[in-house]
């Protein structure tokens, strides 16, 4: 089933195209409006099997902060598509996708996953994917690949969360969510205000230097950051995610129980370094783990080096010179 710009796919409920004025897609491509369990997502498509290359498709993930978007894997979104078929969404409560006032957790994140990777699925016959996620979105990734490892060919994870501070190694799923925060937040004498001073365009240049561990940020980021998170609803799912209830408390068991293959990559600079725990997948025969001297988005900073070590990764995984990537191209 092609992808056309605009399109909508009821999966059974009722679909509504919601355009958001003034806010343009976060990358290239066909846009289609999935209408699933968790709300309309939106789905972003470009790209197609070669006849050197891999047909295997390819869903990108963003991360989960008050700006998130599938403009956060577009350096990799716009250089998949020159090679096979690839996907990137919006995850509910960002970009594109629903904005709705209602509770947004992990579950419903993962949930996500799985509506996009079914709609993927159902376009390629079914086929086993790769998947990559960015940052918390790992979480939602694993969960989901080990809910339904048979439709994933191999996973991967760029500065994942879940290996950082206190063991967050439970026994049953949870999250550390607390409504009280929830609460706090939604008082209407600061509601909107706080928001709106947490997407300042110097608070938002803020934390991506934090996240680079430099000023030299990706300039276009700031802009789409910011109008993103002028659109109405943009504060609802940030709150949550501001609460705890998007970080699971089980994710370390999680990421052990993954038997397929994994590539894990993540960066040396910035606020989002600390993988202590890493030890606990470190040295599996399906984990490979790499970094790079870069802050929290190395695909922005130094895109020949991932795809490299990425094309590696997969190069493994089917016949000899397939997936490999050009390196003439410089980030």
């Amino acid at each position: 089933m092609p992808m056309t710009s605009g399109q909508t796919i009821n999966t059974g409920s009722i679909a509504q195209h919601h355009a958001r004025t003034g806010l343009a897609n976060p990358v290239a491509g066909a846009r289609t409006d999935l209408t699933s369990v968790v709300g309309r997502l939106a789905i972003y498509a470009a790209g197609s099997a070669q006849p050197d290359g891999n047909a295997t498709p390819l869903l990108l993930i963003h991360s989960i902060n008050a700006a998130g978007s599938a403009y956060e894997v577009k350096p990799l979104y716009d250089y998949y598509a020159q090679r096979r078929p690839v996907y990137a969404i919006d995850l509910p409560g960002f970009g594109q996708s629903d904005r709705d006032d209602r509770e947004y957790t992990a579950r419903m994140m993962t949930d996500a996953v799985h509506a996009a990777v079914e709609q993927i699925r159902r376009i390629h016959g079914d086929q086993p994917i790769d998947a990559l996620a960015l940052s918390l979105a790992s979480e939602f990734l694993a969960r989901a690949a080990t809910e339904t490892p048979q439709a994933f060919r191999s996973l991967g994870l760029i500065s994942p969360t879940g290996f950082e501070g206190k063991a967050r190694d439970a026994r049953t799923p949870g999250t550390r969510g607390r409504a009280w925060i929830i609460d706090v937040l939604r008082v209407k004498l600061w509601d909107r205000g706080f928001f709106k001073m947490l997407t300042a365009r110097p608070v938002i240049r803020k934390f991506l230097e934090k996240a680079w561990g430099s000023k030299n940020i990706d300039e276009p980021m700031v802009d789409y950051d910011y109008a993103t998170t002028h659109q109405p609803g943009a504060r609802h799912a940030p709150y949550y995610f501001v609460a705890g209830f998007m970080f699971s408390t089980d994710i370390l068991n999680v990421y052990e129980q993954l038997r397929l293959p994994v590539w894990m990559a993540h960066g040396v600079r910035g606020d989002f370094v600390d993988y202590r725990h890493k030890s606990r997948v470190a040295g599996r025969s399906n984990w490979t783990i790499v970094q790079f001297d870069t802050g929290a988005f190395p695909h922005f900073e130094v895109l020949d080096q991932v795809v490299s070590s990425y094309g590696a990764f997969l190069a493994k995984l089917q016949p000899s010179g397939v997936d490999k990537p050009t390196l003439a191209h410089s980030a």
